[in-house]
């Protein structure tokens, strides 16, 4: 599976192609919403479910009516399971127990996930079918297994989701299902918009393979979309920041560096500030670093010219080094107080052990 860090954009020219992709519209944003959400049509009769990309966790899940134990709020009924249980023996189950299989009857799966965040949804395996319009214009039901989570924790910042859409590299995953019942490429890729929303797609007909960047999936890793370790750029210069594990997840809102790196970042960023228009907005709580000009800013093209581009440059096993460029729009929010904020947080502060690009 490959995971697209640039991607080029979607014409109409590519969406006319004849092809076997999957392409699914993406609503929301990171700031202030805080996180994106796709729809995906399951079940007999079909209905439509919001759910959370996520490419750090294999599974996808519905909040689900088993009865449930304990679900968190949903933007559409619980999803009535089918009589369709998936039994232990089956391999799905088992590459969700890598340590053995845990469950307490042979005719079904228990499946339990944990988060990052600390957000976790137990249940059991199930399988249903799956509503998608290809771009060839196929409409295919196929039969796919995802979680019942009938027990469910939030994490400390819950969203209004009827469940997680997981495009992890397992086989679990959707697009891992999909692609080992020859309807799709084992690809997925996704693009965000400044302005919020973006899209989703499974497959590899929806790119100009000319015009996307690539850099290899670490095989050390094979639990994540890593690239491996990166060396920070600020400002097209070493920084001499290197060694950074990196991991793409689409789960995550911001961007986590660890502590030294992320205290060397602000320390990159705020002598590039000095005896400029910006001070920093102590009383803002939006993030943990803000700054206040003369007035307001409206946009972040107000206070671009502030800030220098990043970059985390990856080397590619015999084929030189590939750079991940992050313009300052792309690492900057401008908070509900006009003032501009950091993107980027401390994720050993947060519990990470890994960089996480968000």
């Amino acid at each position: 599976m490959s995971m697209l860090p640039v991607l080029a954009q979607v014409t109409l020219l590519m969406l006319n192609r004849v092809g076997s992709s999957i392409l699914f519209p993406l609503h929301g944003n990171v700031y202030p919403i805080g996180f994106y959400s796709v729809t995906l049509n399951i079940g007999q009769p079909s209905k439509p479910y919001f759910l959370d990309p996520d490419t750090g966790s294999d599974l996808t899940w519905l909040q689900c009516d088993a009865p449930c134990v304990q679900c968190t709020e949903t933007p559409h009924p619980l999803y009535r399971p089918s009589k369709n249980l998936v039994p232990c023996k089956d391999p799905l189950c088992k590459s969700l127990h890598l340590h053995g299989c845990k469950c307490e009857t042979p005719e079904q799966c228990e499946y339990e996930v944990q988060y990052a965040d600390g957000g976790s949804s137990f249940g059991v395996l199930v399988k249903d079918a799956f509503s998608f319009n290809f771009i060839n214009g196929e409409q295919l039901k196929p039969h796919l297994a995802l979680g019942c989570g009938y027990d469910q924790s939030p994490g400390p910042f819950p969203h209004p989701f009827d469940g997680v859409l997981g495009l992890g590299k397992g086989k679990s995953s959707i697009v891992s299902q999909l692609s080992k019942q020859g309807l799709v490429q084992n690809v997925i890729g996704h693009c965000l918009s400044l302005q919020g929303g973006g899209y989703l797609f499974f497959g590899d007909d929806l790119y100009d393979s000319s015009r996307v960047l690539w850099t290899s999936m670490s095989r050390d890793h094979p639990e994540h979309y890593s690239p491996g370790f990166a060396e920070l750029i600020f400002g097209g210069k070493t920084t001499g920041i290197k060694n950074l594990l990196t991991v793409f997840d689409s789960g995550s809102s911001y961007t986590y560096l660890n502590s030294p790196a992320y205290q060397a970042l602000i320390s990159l960023v705020k002598k590039e500030l000095t005896g400029k228009a910006l001070r920093e907005a102590l009383d803002d709580k939006t993030l943990p670093l803000c700054w206040k000009g003369q007035r307001p800013f409206k946009s972040l093209q107000d206070v671009r010219k502030y800030f220098k581009p990043l970059a985390l440059s990856f080397t590619n096993s015999g084929k030189g080094k590939t750079q991940f460029e992050l313009p300052p729009e792309a690492y900057l929010i401008i908070s509900r107080n006009g003032n501009v904020c950091l993107g980027i947080l401390d994720g050993t502060e947060a519990g990470q052990d890994v960089n996480i690009i968000g």
